[in-house]
């Protein structure tokens, strides 16, 4: 086997791997009760699947094909800044508006630190 068919073996399992935790997400997204579950769901294992199919896909590109892709880099570090930060973002809303926790919840940690922003 030569050096590329293993980096190209490589890049594919990565992207393997990745597409796996994104339908594990997407489980993890219809099976939980609330918005704030539901979102971390969404928000950590698809920015985990994405970042590592993207660098799945760039082990392949710059070791298989011979060239770095510097769009694949930038896609990369966008999803590792944006998406924690909006999946944030939505959650505090979700929060601010009132949005009833599921039943199974035993503590608001966070009723007692807004309450002295307000």
């Amino acid at each position: 086997m030569n050096e590329n068919v293993t980096f190209e073996l490589i890049g594919a399992l990565l992207i393997l791997f990745g597409s796996i935790i994104s339908v594990v997400s997407a489980i993890g997204i219809i099976r939980f009760h609330d918005i704030y579950s539901r979102a971390h769901a969404a928000t950590k294992t698809t920015t985990l699947a994405v970042l590592i199919t993207l660098v799945g896909t760039f082990i392949y590109v710059w070791l298989g094909e011979g060239y770095i892709s510097v769009r694949l880099m930038l896609g990369i570090v966008f999803v590792f800044i944006t998406a924690p930060v909006s999946g944030h973002l939505v959650l505090r809303a979700a929060y601010r508006a009132n949005v009833k926790m599921a039943d199974a919840t035993i503590e608001d940690e966070l009723k007692p630190v807004l309450k002295k922003d307000d």
